[in-house]
């Protein structure tokens, strides 16, 4: 008895610890009033990849590809490949990417796939559903869940969504689900959707040959603005629900596939793109397309993400928006109620406050430029700063400051309160 003793704790007791020590770990997330992200009581922007790089892989100069976009700033992880079912491989690689994401810091969007919607005789879908939340639901890197994917524009039975969505809060209430939605649809055939997801968002491609092709509203808005059109259109749909996050472009099919021309945003198209979607009620942005084979070059191709796209363009967007940015608390504020308004055409903003600073977050989507006026200010220290355009600076006096802008140009001011 005595040496059965000795091996029962031998061996179980190390099992039991390593359960108890991911339990312990394990977060909890919710969404506060704002519809900001909130893990174990610090709240978060999502910015993320979809898909990420192998958690494994390197970038070309030889940095571990996950730590890389950590250190950007950028906050969560979606497992890939894309289009590939769930099976004990896919398993395994989200298991991999769930303690990549642990280990520096960030979070997981698990696709659900297959099992985010099935009829009431479905059984496997159902056990499938079961397995993916019970393994992962308790992990460190766990974040949020993604579910069916644009089910508008494919037409997938509300009731198929609902069915599993009552599963996965009935397993794990302490995860949001996130849907996101084709540019497509009306306001009412999208609100269906509603009561199946706690985020929701589009996702919206504006750049490539000829461009503003993968909207509806080609014909009436074929710009880079039709970022901020589409996020107010969530805003409408979500009645009231602010947890709104966009997927914005690296690349897609419209720029990838046979026969059609690859283009990339700008730094200037990119960063006009993630700020006004901000402006407009994102409190999440996730980036698609860094794995499309077709987009890489012979390089990156090794690698297996477009990392040349990441050191041109991307990575300098993360920085402006990213954990390590002076702008990243204002991130996840409320919505300031400063009275705060502006002249000028084509002008949209927001106003965000942390402590005694004051964040205006402004961009023009026409094609003027001119010299606008904000208005509304308290009483603020000399000296506004223009973030990431230092050392240019702004003086309000009054309560007033006036500033120029130019076509699709984003400014960040930020002022401090004087006491």
């Amino acid at each position: 008895m005595k040496c059965s003793r000795a091996v029962f704790v031998l061996l179980v007791l190390p099992f039991l610890a390593g359960c108890y020590s991911i339990t312990a770990l394990a977060n909890k997330a919710f969404l506060n009033s704002d519809g900001v992200l909130v893990i174990n009581g610090k709240k978060v922007f999502p910015i993320g990849f979809t898909t990420s790089p192998d958690p494994d892989s390197k970038t070309p100069a030889g940095k571990n590809a996950i730590a890389e976009l950590a250190d950007a700033g950028a906050t969560f992880l979606r497992a890939g490949p894309l289009g590939s079912s769930w099976d004990e491989q896919r398993f395994a690689s989200e298991m991999a990417m769930q303690k990549a994401a642990a280990k520096y810091g960030m979070h997981c969007w698990i696709n659900l796939r297959e099992a985010s919607s099935f009829e009431a005789n479905d059984v496997a879908s159902e056990k499938l559903l079961r397995r993916l939340i019970t393994t992962f639901k308790d992990h460190p890197g766990m974040g949020v869940y993604k579910g069916h994917d644009e089910p508008e524009w494919g037409k997938a039975p509300v009731q198929s969504l609902d069915r599993a969505y009552k599963i996965l809060k009935e397993i794990d209430p302490n995860h949001p689900l996130a849907i996101i939605q084709a540019p497509r649809g009306t306001v009412e055939s999208l609100r269906k959707y509603n009561p199946v997801c706690d985020i929701a968002g589009f996702d919206v491609y504006p750049v490539g040959y000829p461009p503003g092709m993968h909207s509806q509203f080609a014909a009436t808005n074929s710009e880079l603005s039709m970022i901020g059109d589409y996020t107010r259109r969530m805003v409408e749909i979500r009645e009231g629900n602010p947890a709104i996050w966009m997927t914005l472009q690296i690349a897609w099919s419209g720029v990838t596939n046979p026969g059609k021309t690859l283009r990339y945003p700008t730094f200037a198209d990119q960063r006009f793109m993630a700020y006004q979607a901000i402006i407009s009620g994102a409190r999440g942005l996730m980036y698609f397309g860094g794995a499309i084979p077709s987009a890489l070059t012979d390089e990156d191709k090794k690698a297996g993400w477009n990392w040349r796209f990441w050191n041109r363009v991307l990575r300098q967007v993360v920085e402006e928006i990213g954990t390590k940015s002076p702008l990243y608390p204002a991130l996840v504020a409320a919505e300031s109620k400063l009275p705060i308004k502006v002249q000028g055409s084509g002008i949209e903003f927001c106003v965000r406050e942390v402590g005694d600073e004051i964040f205006i977050l402004a961009c023009k989507r026409n094609h003027t430029t001119e010299k606008i006026e904000f208005s509304g200010l308290p009483k603020t220290k000399p000296g506004g700063d223009v973030l990431f355009e230092e050392p240019r600076k702004v003086e309000a006096k009054e309560g007033r400051f006036s500033d120029w802008i130019a076509p699709f140009e984003v400014h960040v001011y930020r002022f401090q309160r004087a006491k």
